[in-house]
């Protein structure tokens, strides 16, 4: 699976998982993921690479309880380093 399309599997996955989503302009400095006031954010800088910004949604993603459950890809599976179904 092209890193793109891992990347927009990712987001949706985020986003069904309650993330407000938020791509800004940073300048390379890097985004990451919180909570704020009960919400769940995750800020991306679209200076940095796309794997990159994976790896963020990733890190985010792997605190999720279920989210195995909610990944589709055997690829993100493995990215997100979730047992991969056979």
């Amino acid at each position: 699976m092209h890193t793109v399309a891992m990347l927009k599997e990712a987001l949706d996955t985020a986003r069904r998982m309650g993330y407000v989503v938020r791509q800004d302009w940073l300048g390379g400095d890097g985004g990451g993921h919180c909570l704020v006031r009960g919400r769940k954010w995750l800020l991306l800088d679209v200076a940095q690479s796309v794997d990159e910004q994976l790896d963020i949604v990733a890190d985010a993603l792997r605190c999720e309880a279920g989210v195995e459950r909610a990944i589709h890809s055997p690829e993100l599976a493995e990215r997100l380093h979730l047992p991969v179904a056979a």
